[in-house]
């Protein structure tokens, strides 16, 4: 198992993660409006619309939230996952490819993660939907929703809405990216080597996205719903159970795939942003071992 340091794998996480946000946002935020609205067609008449609409800032409405709690949230994402290679991992885990061990050291990670995510992911999607610009930002949205909902510990519900599902959502999603990377990236390193190339990582990083979002969008169009529905409490009063039980009483076995709404915007995004995520994090990496920091 290779050795890293938790600090190490925290400032590298940190870096990776904000690569990815900063070319994956524009999608995320196509994904977000196709799974809340019928407005659309599809993710490109989605894209056309928001454009004209509000021109291309329209499609990066909301980055703040995520850039804000990126830094710290991948740190903690990839810290955690370190983490768990601890945890679950044997030594030579990673020399003979255990992928249940690191699987289970990858969904480690979102116990570390949703404290931050969710919240976050709360606000986005409400700046991501609204159209009148109401609010500039998650941390004016932030005071909104806690003095509306009387602040307190409805006040805490109300910002972290959706968090088990978003819990559940990123340890089945972070359980095959994290696999699914290392597999790759051991069969893509030259014999000799410690590591692929730049072209091979992005190859790597974008193709375990894919694998990530895959198995997490299902999870995710129920925590879309559970996070901009306005009256959420009322409507679902048992949270994720209660949007599945509403989707299949109005959509039938359709709402199996309409679970999977916005799949394209969502795939268009996963490879890029993650392929910029590992390229990212693996350079941070090589600078901290160049500076000593492990």
């Amino acid at each position: 198992m290779p050795e890293q340091g938790y600090l190490q794998s925290f400032i590298a996480g940190g870096a990776g993660g904000m690569s990815l946000v900063i070319v994956g946002h524009p999608l995320d935020t196509v994904k977000v409006k196709l799974q809340t609205s019928n407005a659309y067609s599809g993710t490109f008449d989605c894209i056309k619309k928001t454009t004209a609409e509000g021109g291309v800032r329209a499609l990066y409405r909301g980055m703040a939230a995520p850039l804000y709690g990126v830094t710290p949230m991948y740190a903690l994402c990839f810290a955690g996952y370190n983490f768990g290679k601890g945890v679950f991992c044997d030594p030579d885990a990673f020399e003979t490819l255990k992928l249940h061990q690191i699987a289970a050291a990858g969904a480690t990670s979102a116990l570390f993660t949703t404290p931050i995510l969710a919240p976050g992911e709360r606000l986005k999607c409400l700046l991501q939907i609204q159209t009148d610009g109401k609010f500039k930002g998650p941390s004016d949205l932030a005071k909104h929703l806690w003095k509306e909902s009387g602040g307190g510990v409805q006040g805490l519900r109300t910002i972290n809405r959706g968090f088990m599902t978003t819990l559940s959502r990123d340890a089945v999603a972070s359980a095959f990216y994290f696999s699914s990377y290392e597999y790759l990236k051991a069969k893509a390193t030259p014999e000799g080597e410690k590591s692929p190339g730049a072209l091979a990582t992005l190859f790597c990083g974008g193709i375990a996205g894919i694998f990530n979002w895959a198995f997490a969008i299902p999870i995710d169009n129920v925590k879309s719903k559970l996070q901009t529905t306005p009256d959420t409490f009322e409507r679902y009063p048992n949270g994720a159970r209660s949007v599945v039980a509403q989707m299949y009483r109005e959509d039938g076995f359709r709402a199996l795939t309409n679970m999977y709404r916005g799949f394209t915007a969502v795939m268009l995004r996963a490879f890029p942003a993650n392929a910029a995520c590992f390229l990212g994090y693996e350079t941070a990496v090589k600078v901290l071992n160049g500076i000593g920091i492990h």
